[in-house]
């Protein structure tokens, strides 16, 4: 069997779904890609048993067949070829020769039929949206998803499906997003838990544009068609926390905030906090906001003041300052609103100017203050 191929294309390719592959594996197929050549078309398969990744590329070849080929050397070997076409030529042995324009190299490649088998679409509902929908819903939650192994139903992103919208949901219990699109149709009401990885693909192998994906889900698996690219992940079987509990009803003190100042105040001031607890305190009384950090251990102390707009009683309340970076991160809005009500209840942080079809609310934990 022989197929040819651009060296760059390939590359380009193998490395949207090269994340998936891992080394020392319990089972050493899962150290290669699945090569499926029908006539002009490659697809290539890479699976770590949880998620599932595939690419199709145009080719030129008349053949049809299947071949496993050892993922590092392959995409080592076209990092360092200058863009050419490569003929691949598959013996009955498994045994690969690549050929350039200068060279010919020789690896074994391993039996297809061993490469372990996809799950199916069986019992799946779909629905669409746009790729850069999904993108920016990924990068708006992704960051306060949980690493903790014992609570399961954290270390993902819950996914709430409605007739008229999608809500996305992270929290690591000290934060939490709550990002909604209201302009996303879905089949019925249903909800699924989403791994970090494969989102972490998805965010680098799906083009930020209008592009249309079809979404299906059933009780076990995800799966994401983009054309060119698909995925397919295991979700994770838990119960996610009843996250509207955790949202105050009433914050009724609100602090309107420059917020890139308000970010880089948060950055500069933590850097004199204890390491442990990147403990901030914020004092707002009138126009203005006092940022004060310090680490008694060091005998470290910073301070800073800055203007805001402020409705309410003065209020002293500490959080960790590297979380509420992250989460101003979340909004490219100007300014911010930050809604309190006492020293011990969760903060809420809402953008003051909202995309079209969008609605984002992020929820910080207060720290106990340091008297």
């Amino acid at each position: 069997m022989k197929f040819i191929v651009s060296s760059s294309a390939l590359l380009k390719q193998l490395q949207h779904i090269s994340g998936i592959v891992s080394a020392n594996t319990v089972l050493p197929i899962l150290e290669d890609f699945l090569f499926e050549i029908e006539k002009n078309r490659l697809t290539v398969v890479a699976t770590d048993l949880e998620t599932v990744m595939k690419i199709h590329m145009d080719i030129e070849s008349r053949e049809t067949g299947k071949i496993c080929i050892p993922a590092k050397i392959l995409i080592d070997s076209l990092k360092n070829l200058p863009d050419q076409p490569l003929t691949f030529t598959i013996e009955k042995n498994f045994g690969i020769e690549i050929t350039s324009d200068n060279g010919k190299y020789k690896v074994m490649g391993e039996n297809p039929d061993n490469f372990p088998k996809e799950p199916e679409t069986k019992d799946a509902s779909q629905f669409t949206m746009t790729s850069s929908s999904l993108v920016t819903a990924i990068n708006k939650t992704l960051f306060a998803v949980s690493n903790d192994d014992l609570r399961p139903a954290m270390t993902g992103v819950y996914f709430e499906l409605d007739k008229k919208s999608i809500t996305f949901v992270a929290t690591d219990a000290h934060r939490l997003v709550r990002y909604r699109k209201t302009d996303v149709n879905c089949p019925e009401k249903h909800s699924f838990i989403v791994p970090r990885k494969p989102l972490n693909l998805l965010k680098s192998a799906l083009p930020d544009n209008d592009d249309e994906l079809k979404i299906s889900y059933n009780n076990n698996h995800l799966f994401v068609d983009h054309g060119k690219t698909e995925l397919v992940c295991r979700l994770i079987d838990a119960r996610f926390p009843d996250y509207k509990v955790v949202i105050p009803a009433e914050n009724p003190y609100k602090m309107t905030v420059n917020r890139q100042d308000f970010q880089n105040a948060l950055k500069r001031v933590s850097v004199f906090s204890n390491k442990s607890t990147n403990q901030v305190a914020l004092t707002i009384s009138g126009a203005e906001l006092q940022l004060a950090a310090q680490d008694v251990d060091f005998s470290f102390e910073g301070n800073e003041r800055m203007s805001c707009s402020y409705e309410g009683e003065d209020i002293q309340i500490a959080f960790n300052a590297k979380f509420l970076v992250e989460l101003l991160g979340a909004t490219s809005s100007p300014e911010v609103v930050l809604e309190l009500s006492t020293p011990s209840k969760a903060g809420i942080v809402l953008p003051v100017e909202k995309e079209e079809n969008e609605d984002l609310l992020m929820l910080a934990m207060p720290l106990m203050l340091n008297q």
